[in-house]
């Protein structure tokens, strides 16, 4: 039993053993690694190694089945759309709404990568090769609303995962915090995550974070702040905005819980976090028109209304 693959343009210039596991998610990694070492994987008919960079156009053998079809899109994500703020053959942006998981976390489940499948099967298609299952290059808390950026090519997703790990991008946030924060400042407390809670301590022992943050208004005990992650943590302005004793508004986890049951009735359901801007600096290609452009999602309409009913300015 063997079957035999073409490398699309999707998988151009990745891992061999990387692209393996991911055509074939079900094969043990132990099997795929075995499979390796003998021969049994053929690369243009000859054996290679695991950390071989593949080609488009590249053939490969593997002794197992054909890979299993992708799942048919279910009905509900079809009837379902975002703000699309963005969007070309390699990158969608879209505005994450509130309350929605950017992947799905059980089988079949809504998520804002199912709902860019299915929007993308309405469209012609703009490829030859298979579609590629959406990807989303960083991730946003399912409350926090905002700019997310989706790849929808393979050399996209890898190209935009660099300039995130390697922080060649600004990321700013709105928030409405409680309390009066001064100016601006700038928060350099490690973070520590606690896997079995989901929650993350400022901690010595734990990584390197460092915040930005600067108010814009303030009024009725609240202010508005403006955020720059300047790293990526799990919940880290969130975190890191508790720890200068501004917590955000509407944030069960890291915030009051006394001001969080007044602001409550008032709108504040959730942390009052939303992902304003990113601005993209030097890409490479395929995605090198991106190179220098900002992409601004307007602000909900839960936290404009609260802000006009407590008298700050819009936004």
């Amino acid at each position: 039993m063997t079957f035999r693959l073409i490398v699309s343009d999707h998988h151009d210039g990745r891992r061999l053993d990387r692209l393996l596991r991911t055509i074939w998610p079900a094969v043990p990694l132990g099997n795929i690694m075995r499979s390796l070492r003998t021969g049994a994987v053929r690369l243009d008919g000859r054996k290679a190694d695991a950390a071989s960079r593949v080609a488009a156009g590249q053939e490969i053998i593997v002794p197992w089945e054909a890979p299993d079809e992708r799942p048919p899109i279910p009905q509900y994500a079809a009837a379902l759309c975002l703000d699309v703020l963005y969007r070309d053959e390699s990158v969608w942006v879209v505005n994450k709404p509130v309350d929605l998981l950017v992947q799905p976390d059980v089988k079949d489940g809504d998520s804002v990568l199912r709902r860019v499948e299915a929007m993308r099967a309405a469209l012609p298609r703009e490829s030859a090769d298979a579609p590629f299952p959406p990807a989303a290059v960083h991730r946003l808390d399912r409350n926090t609303t905002g700019v997310l950026i989706v790849a929808v090519s393979g050399r996209a997703q890898r190209e935009l995962e660099r300039v995130f790990r390697e922080r060649l991008l600004d990321k700013t946030y709105l928030a409405i915090v409680s309390g009066s924060p001064q100016g601006e400042g700038s928060v350099t407390a490690s973070l520590l995550k606690d896997p079995e809670t989901n929650t993350v301590r400022v901690d010595p022992t734990g990584q390197n974070a460092c915040t930005r943050y600067r108010t814009l208004e303030r009024s009725g005990g609240l202010a508005l702040v403006e955020i720059e992650l300047v790293t990526g943590r799990t919940h880290q302005a969130r975190v890191h905005m508790a720890h200068v004793g501004c917590p955000i508004l509407g944030d069960r986890k890291y915030g009051f819980h006394d001001v969080n049951n007044d602001w409550k009735k008032r709108g504040a359901k959730r942390p009052l976090l939303h992902a304003w801007k990113i601005f993209l600096g030097e890409l490479r290609p395929p995605v090198d028109h991106l190179s220098g452009m900002t992409f601004t999602a307007p602000v909900p309409d839960d936290m404009k209304k609260l802000l006009q009913e407590t008298g700050f300015r819009e936004v």
